[in-house]
């Protein structure tokens, strides 16, 4: 294992650089914008419902399946 790990370093010490950079384009900056967008999505279609309703549901199975 140790000699595959030592080729993989080898390869990758003698990549050039501009070779091993990831690129993506960014079509919307606004981060907090695209938060809210979401969060209102989440409250709309009712999945906090479902969230609180499971949250709930797991404390309780938790409880009473653990021992002590």
């Amino acid at each position: 294992m140790n000699n595959a790990l030592d080729t993989m370093y080898q390869v990758a010490w003698q990549m050039p650089v501009y070779s091993t950079t990831i690129a993506q384009t960014v079509r919307d900056a606004n981060l907090i914008g695209q938060v809210q967008t979401a969060f209102n999505h989440f409250i709309q279609t009712g999945q906090v419902w479902a969230l609180l309703i499971g949250l709930v549901i797991g404390y309780m199975i938790r409880n009473l399946t653990s021992y002590g």
